[in-house]
């Protein structure tokens, strides 16, 4: 397990928690989660669980001839590898992006590597804040980025060959605040 995270005065993580790990998790990692980062202050705790699903995702670019040999087949595993030490600079990276955005500082970003079973979990997001537009909007943004950003690379591994998943990284939330700008048909409010 690699990561960052430090306990506070009161002995409660005060955050961010990040790590990458190769040992498997439950749903009862969000309650761990929570209850490491929740404070009095705080009215609202979202948490946000990625399980393996049966179904293929998108192919990354050059992967599209390798998914149709699998189409209609069932993913019976990911398997995800990561750049640990740089993953966790740009997930950390994330955290500092959601505290400007959303004043959100007690996050836990846990993602798996290695082998994740269909129906197990392989990322965990926990987002603690006073109320719970911010924990939602930096739960959500957390996923997004890690997923737009860091560099941990899927394959959905079939009975006969693997397919790696996915779209090239980004380098910055700031392109990825423009695409959304772009689907939303580029609407700007007046002044």
């Amino acid at each position: 397990m690699t990561g960052s995270g430090g306990a506070g005065a009161s002995g409660r993580d005060q955050g961010p928690i990040i790590e990458l790990r190769a040992e498997a998790f439950d749903a009862s990692i969000l309650a761990e989660l929570a209850d490491r980062l929740a404070i009095p202050d705080d009215g609202a705790v979202v948490g946000f669980l990625g399980i393996t699903r049966r179904t293929p995702g998108t192919p990354a670019p050059g992967q599209e001839q390798e998914a149709s040999r699998h189409a209609g087949r069932t993913v019976e595993a990911l398997e995800y590898e990561a750049h640990d030490a740089m993953a966790l600079q740009v997930i950390e990276a994330i955290a500092d992006e959601i505290e400007r955005r959303f004043g959100v500082t007690r996050l836990a970003v846990i993602h798996r590597t290695g082998e994740v079973p269909l129906g197990e979990a392989s990322v965990a997001i926990v987002a603690c804040a006073p109320h719970r537009d911010a924990a939602f909007e930096a739960a959500r943004y957390a996923i997004d980025e890690t997923k737009a950003r860091a560099p941990i690379w899927k394959a959905e591994r079939f009975t006969d060959g693997k397919v790696w998943i996915g779209e090239p990284a980004r380098e910055s939330a700031v392109n990825a605040d423009l695409e959304r700008a772009g689907r939303e048909g580029g609407r700007e409010e007046s002044p």
